[in-house]
């Protein structure tokens, strides 16, 4: 079964105490939710640099740096794309990237 990274950009970070908790309620259920779909729930991703072509480094992440990753099976892009609507980054106002990872 093909598997698929789902990249996740921005989101708001949880204000207090008590709404980092439900966030973590949410995705807690939302992977629940998604059951053996679930490869690896992946982590969330601190700041990042980039090494550029001319061997440079960038260290801001650019304009739409990754706040985290999950790895997902799936039968298609489509399907991978409807599992990625209920990820709770969405209501933070964040988004999901999703790209098959791709077997060599």
């Amino acid at each position: 079964m093909p598997k698929f990274i789902f990249a996740y950009h921005g989101g708001k970070m949880p204000e207090t105490e008590e709404e980092g908790a439900q966030v973590m309620a949410e995705w807690m259920a939302w992977f629940e939710n998604l059951g053996a779909a679930v490869v690896d729930g992946g982590n969330p991703l601190g700041p990042s640099s980039t090494v550029n072509s001319d061997g440079s480094v960038t260290c801001d992440g650019g304009s739409n740096p990754l706040s985290g990753y999950s790895l997902i099976n799936a039968d298609s892009i489509e399907q991978a794309t409807n599992l990625a609507k209920g990820c709770p980054i969405l209501k933070a106002e964040g988004s999901v990237e999703i790209a098959e990872a791709m077997d060599m």
